[in-house]
């Protein structure tokens, strides 16, 4: 099991990468992860420059994307919406095919279920888009407060907040073996 996870932050120390690098260490006893955290390296979309040769981040960002065999995404919202560099990685990948019947999912870190809620309503939009397939099972809410992380160390401790990033990651992963085996 190959298993893409990809954080939407840009901002250091972001609660959101934090979470996508303790997933990342936490399935690897079952799954290959594979974690995407450059948005920063991404050039701004243009359908103009969608053509190969592609950009190498861009083209990193695909084969990244077509290796997994489902993709995990924990993202902030911003201003109501998904934050603008995160969107632009988005819009990379509408123009190739490796989303297309690939599950995905996500965890919603805030305090509030109801904080983020037009990240992931404009997430499931694009996905849905691209031909993904959002598990709805696999799309949860897990507040990580901040007495929950290890900011020196970059990884979430708590323990019960760890088991729930696992269990959210496992949903996604069975859900991705249970069709590929159909």
């Amino acid at each position: 099991m190959k298993l893409a996870l990809i954080s939407g932050s840009l901002r250091a120390g972001s609660t959101n990468t934090i979470v996508i690098r303790t997933v990342s260490e936490l399935v690897g006893d079952w799954a290959s992860p594979l974690t995407y955290l450059d948005l920063a390296e991404l050039p701004h979309f243009n359908p103009d420059d969608d053509v190969e040769p592609l950009h190498p981040e861009v083209a990193r960002l695909r084969e990244l994307i077509a290796e997994a065999d489902a993709i995990l995404f924990c993202t902030p919202e911003y201003a109501g919406g998904l934050p603008g560099s995160f969107k632009n990685l988005l819009d990379w990948t509408v123009g190739g095919s490796e989303t297309t019947d690939k599950p995905v999912g996500w965890i919603n870190i805030s305090s509030s279920p109801t904080r983020a809620e037009g990240a992931h309503r404009s997430l499931r939009t694009v996905l849905e888009y691209t031909g993904a397939k959002v598990v709805e099972s696999a799309c949860v809410h897990i507040p990580v407060p901040r007495t929950a992380i290890d900011a020196e160390a970059g990884t979430v401790t708590d323990p019960v907040v760890r088991e729930a990033l696992s269990a959210a990651a496992r949903v996604l992963a069975d859900h991705a073996t249970e069709t590929a085996g159909r």
